[in-house]
């Protein structure tokens, strides 16, 4: 039995058998109820008026494949069918989605459907980041699932928004026992598919070069996509897909899946025997385990699933339009952001007040709107291996603290920001020598250290106070506009002394849903600051940061050329306006590269731009340059920021890169091509533009017209004669009157 709100046009309900079937115009995810109650998946994909129960699961007879003792029958089996949510311990010899261990040592559990109920727009998650909806912009299917034998309940909760192709999906579970029981694995979704001849794409990396785009054939197994490292990780991003073989960036079908979650994830991609794929997203079960009390429930993040039957661009353009309508909370999040300095590449550790006046003085007459004082601050900050924690202004470089350079910041019309890494403590540090015990560690075993720091563990509420009240003495006497949040280590030797032996496996989670319990207090406190995320740049890129901080520092990595495959990657998944992205000086600190400042500038100015260089440094011809960047951002920052983004070239697969930002009327838009190497006699190539109105007539940089379908379909010639290496051009399109 189940109950519907009043309004129920995204989820129709049809019984005998008893079927969901949640759609709007774009897509269409079916779920079913099959012999002895066992939910069974249908369909998912390109949407669908109505639904007949054809992609009922055929009963066809499999050997080696057990069926439910009450109704023996050689032609339904859990080892095979397209299921919702699979138990473990049963006939279901593939990956579990949830494994619970039981006070007699089983961890067999099978669930079978109980009860819906349908919520007009979509609860929240409590303690945990995720999507949120008006009662008219989505509706939240919640199926009820239960283990009579183990006394379990389990909630598996859809969302399906009216105007985009996405559902979101969790999962949590209820003790009815008396006893406790431990969760070894719940996963957020799993999806089984019985008909695939896809690929699978992901996004890994390394520190400072992150999120490269790989897609490769499936095969019959099972591939793994994880971090363990207590962070979402440089490594491997929260995100896949599973693509169709001749998709490209506008054709073909994809379903797109991302974890709302900052901690060590994993994605499961199986294709058994039968060439059935079963994809399944959630928090790594390495090393987690949870205690669930009697009466107690634990929940799962969310993960979002978005399909496209137009290639990987509208993908992204969907997880583009939730992530800024529909999962920042934060005020910024359609409004543009200001173009910075930071003085990290400027002056490393060693800076005093008049140093940084003269800093923030010289960005002001370039036009800079933000001056951002990096690492160095704070307690006795002269090396990275010291006072971390420590969250007190360094009286020997700023003796009159930070509240002048933030009066003089405000009183040349700029806004003042500041970084902090709130995580980490150094043992060189009075908070060491005070609160060892807050550290991350297992007694009497060797320790690892990087960077000279240790982790705080941000699962104590006692933790979490003290940074609280530090960072808000900071943010109020220094009256602050913007706040960096850095990481810049990853997490080890995850144990705390004041759980039990048998609750260790809790530490990891616990330490992420306090990280969230810190950021929920300090954006609520602020709403006006503008946050950023970091975690040695891109360490920490994921959706679950993305709903406390509307943008991220990209990557270390600034080369401008480096930059065009990061920056290419992380928009598969992620808005332009929440990448943080800074020219800096030449030859460039991380690989020693040559690039002009015209290509730097377009490609920071792909994101939010910024500055990372000493502006005092400059030659005369180099500050006009930059006045003029600028000045052209300016003019142009709310397109790019917030126009459709679409990659038109594909770094990954050429020397050449383009992509471009077209207004939401059509009537405008900015494209930016990159040419990597040089040649003598070189072929021509041809620059296609998308997402114009075909009947409507440009400019094109003020130099000719033509109508945008010649510009889509013809194309340009992008000429970059005689520039040498790392070449570059902007075409900016405007609509004219015949």
């Amino acid at each position: 039995m189940g109950k519907t709100s009043a309004k129920s046009s995204l989820i129709e309900v049809s019984s005998q058998p008893l079927t969901f079937h949640l759609h709007n115009s774009q897509v269409s995810y079916v779920l079913g109820v099959e012999n002895e109650k066992i939910l069974a998946h249908h369909y998912y994909g390109k949407a669908v008026e109505h639904y007949s129960n054809l992609r009922r699961y055929p009963r066809l007879m499999r050997h080696f494949a057990p069926s439910p003792e009450e109704i023996e029958t050689r032609d339904f089996s859990l080892s095979t069918l397209p299921q919702e949510f699979p138990g473990a311990g049963g006939a279901d010899y593939r990956e579990p989605g949830i494994v619970v261990q039981f006070p007699n040592g089983s961890r067999t559990v099978n669930f079978t459907y109980d009860s819906y109920t349908i919520t007009a727009g979509k609860p929240q998650l409590t303690g945990l980041p995720a999507t949120f909806a008006q009662e008219d912009e989505a509706q939240t299917l919640t199926v009820k699932l239960v283990e009579n034998d183990a006394h379990l309940e389990l909630d598996l909760s859809y969302t399906i928004f009216r105007d985009l192709p996405v559902i979101t999906r969790s999962s949590r579970v209820k003790n009815l026992t008396d006893q406790p029981v431990q969760i070894e694995r719940l996963v957020s979704f799993s999806l089984d598919s019985p008909d695939n001849e896809l690929n699978l794409l992901q996004l890994n990396g390394r520190y400072a070069q992150e999120r490269n785009v790989t897609i490769e054939p499936l095969n019959t197994g099972i591939k793994i996509l994880d971090s363990k490292r207590r962070a979402s990780g440089h490594t491997q991003n929260p995100f896949c897909a599973l693509v169709d073989p001749h998709t490209t960036e506008f054709s073909g079908e994809v379903f797109g899946f991302a974890l709302i979650y900052s901690g060590s994830h994993k994605s499961v991609i199986q294709m058994d025997g039968y060439n059935q794929v079963r994809v399944q997203m959630g928090i790594n079960d390495q090393n987690f385990e949870w205690w669930l009390e009697p009466q107690q429930s634990f929940q799962s993040p969310e993960a979002v699933l978005v399909y496209s039957d137009h290639g990987l661009n509208a993908m992204s353009q969907s997880l583009h339009d939730l992530f800024l309508n529909n999962l920042m909370k934060s005020k910024y999040a359609h409004q543009t952001r200001p173009i910075l300095l930071n003085n990290w590449e400027a002056t490393y550790f060693n800076f005093d007040e008049k140093k940084l006046q003269e800093i923030i003085s010289s960005s002001h007459e370039l036009g800079i709107e933000m001056f951002v004082l990096d690492d160095g601050w704070f307690g006795e900050r002269d090396a990275a291996n010291s006072s971390l924690g420590d969250w007190v202004v360094d009286r020997k470089k700023l003796p009159n603290g930070l509240k002048p350079l933030s009066d003089y910041c405000h009183q040349l019309d700029m806004k003042f920001g500041l970084w902090f890494e709130p995580e980490m403590i150094s043992v060189k540090s009075k908070l060491y020598q005070a609160h060892p015990d807050w550290v991350l560690e297992v007694p009497g075993q060797l320790r690892s250290i990087d960077r000279s720091q240790f982790v705080l563990n941000l699962g104590r509420a006692e933790v979490r106070a003290y940074l609280l009240e530090r960072m808000s003495y900071i943010i109020d006497h220094a009256e602050l506009d913007y706040l960096k949040w850095d990481m810049n280590r990853n997490l080890t030797e995850v144990y705390d002394a004041q759980l039990s032996a048998s609750e260790q496996g809790e530490v990891a989670h616990r330490y992420i849903l306090g990280l969230y319990a810190l950021l929920e207090s300090l954006t609520d406190k602020y709403p006006e600051i503008l946050f950023e995320s970091c975690s040695g740049g891109g360490g920490r890129y994921d959706a679950g940061m993305l709903y406390y901080m509307p943008q991220t520092w990209t990557s270390d990595n600034t080369d401008a050329i480096a930059r065009l495959k990061i920056q290419y990657g992380t928009s598969l998944v992620y808005p332009v306006v929440s990448m943080g992205a800074h020219v800096s000086a030449v030859p460039n600190k991380q690989t020693g590269r040559m690039t002009s400042l015209k290509t730097r500038g377009l490609v920071a100015s792909s994101g939010n731009l910024g500055y990372e260089l000493n502006p005092l440094d400059l030659l005369e011809n180099e500050r006009q340059e930059i006045k003029l960047q600028v000045k052209w951002y300016q003019a142009h920052r709310r397109l790019i920021q917030f126009g459709k983004f679409y990659r038109l070239q594909n770094p990954f697969e050429t020397t050449r890169t383009a992509w471009m930002f077209v207004s939401d009327d059509r009537k405008e838009a900015v494209a930016m091509y990159f040419d990597i190497f040089s040649e003598a006699s070189t072929p021509l190539h041809m620059l296609n533009f998308v997402g114009l109105e075909p009947k409507q007539k440009y400019s094109v940089n003020g130099e000719y017209t033509a109508y945008g379908s010649e510009l889509m379909q013809i194309g340009i010639y992008p000429l970059l004669q005689n520039e040498g290496d790392f070449a570059s051009a902007v075409f900016e399109l405007k609509a004219v009157e015949e």
